[in-house]
């Protein structure tokens, strides 16, 4: 076996599993990329087995502290200790990430439930390679119907993969339904974001929706409508769900079909949408809701690309800001990695002084229950949401 000598204040003796390319002393052996290597201090002492791929800027990612080979018996233990923490999580869950990544010690490595259907994605070169054993595994544990590939996230480029899809075990079944937390979604896994659904987003659209009843709700950025569906169960007075793709929309009417409740759709850009609707308020026009729920894409995938970032959210809080009267609710949500909680809470405290807004903190949110966090790797935890209540100003 290969391996790497690791560079003295490298963030894995802080805990941290992945290893830059500048963190890198020494390469020995002649790794390929997609291989298992041993990680090694300078005095030669074993710091753990890790996936290799020079071709990443992430050029390891440690899976054990011990010896390890990625073989049959490797998966098949590591995805049942992870189906294991969703039973004792979200048992009975049709909807749900039964393996994710490095909190699951499997680094670049997605297996979505939905119901008997499986979705899977490996976005590392390592994970890809071994997609074999993935699939014995699943289905020795969950004798799964159809098990899906769809590796089409952007991720794919740095560890050199190509976009592909394909059908690694069953028969695709049409469009089904399927339940999340009391609400149906009508399932497509070959289509939506992600794997099909924002399952991270299940516990919350349960929590917003507790403060729906009798209130007019606005969800943008809906994609299928979690948000706006839940909203509308919970007893709100009206729901209006805005997304610009067309297809998100059809799957927004047809989930409120499935679950009997009315939902107004709007195809169209929310930045727009927004504009126009803040600039009538402005204009004298009465506040239309009283709920405004912001949950959109992520506005940047590096470090370089922040600053702007942070200006689209700035912009999209300011708006639903000057659109609820007083006493109205504001749900906002970011699922971007590279914007931390403190960052987020503080560019809408901005948008909040820019509009001579007052709020106060009703709840904070985070990812569902089913994508745990690991303390020692930030970046499992990416998804931060918080609920805030406009209140009088001072």
């Amino acid at each position: 076996m290969g391996g790497l000598i690791i560079a003295p204040k490298a963030r894995l003796f802080h805990g941290h599993d992945w290893v830059y390319g500048t963190e890198v002393r020494a390469v020995y052996g002649s790794p390929q990329p997609g291989d298992v290597v041993s990680l090694k201090d300078q005095r030669d002492r074993f710091l753990g087995s890790a996936i290799y791929n020079p071709q990443s800027q992430i050029i390891a990612r440690r899976f054990s502290r011990r010896k390890q080979e990625l073989d049959a018996d490797f998966f098949l233990r590591r995805i049942s200790q992870a189906l294991d923490l969703r039973l004792r999580r979200l048992p009975g869950e049709e909807l749900c990430r039964l393996v994710w990544s490095e909190s699951d010690g499997l680094p670049g490595l997605v297996v979505d439930r939905y119901k008997d259907v499986l979705v899977v994605q490996a976005l590392t070169l390592a994970m890809r390679r071994h997609l074999d054993h993935v699939v014995a595994a699943l289905r020795e544990l969950l004798a799964p119907a159809c098990i899906l590939l769809r590796n089409d996230s952007p991720m794919l480029v740095a560890e050199g993969l190509e976009p592909e899809s394909s059908v690694l075990y069953g028969q695709l079944p049409p469009p089904f339904v399927a339940s999340g937390r009391g609400t149906q979604f009508l399932v497509d896994p070959t289509q939506g974001q992600k794997t099909g659904l924002y399952l991270d987003q299940m516990d919350n659209y349960q929590a917003v929706a507790r403060l729906a009843k009798g209130r007019r709700v606005l969800d943008c950025f809906s994609n299928q409508g979690g948000f706006a569906l839940a909203c509308a169960m919970a007893g709100a007075q009206s729901v209006t769900a805005v997304d610009i793709s067309d297809t998100a929309i059809r799957s927004v009417r047809s989930n409120a079909e499935l679950n009997g409740v009315s939902v107004e759709t709007v195809v169209e850009n929310a930045f727009d949408f927004l504009k126009r609707e803040s600039d009538a308020v402005r204009n004298g026009a009465a506040p239309k809701w009283d709920l405004i729920i912001l949950d959109p894409p992520s506005f940047t995938r590096n470090r370089k690309s922040v600053n702007g970032a942070l200006r689209g959210y700035k912009e999209i809080h300011l708006r639903a800001m000057q659109m609820l009267p007083v006493g109205g609710i504001l749900s906002t949500f970011c699922c971007s990695h590279h914007i931390s909680t403190p960052l987020f809470h503080g560019i809408v405290a901005e948008a909040a002084v820019d509009g001579h807004s007052t709020l106060r903190l009703v709840a904070t949110h985070g990812q569902s229950a089913d994508h745990p966090v690991l303390l020692n790797i930030p970046e499992t935890e990416y998804l931060k949401g918080a609920t805030y209540e406009l209140v009088p100003g001072r």
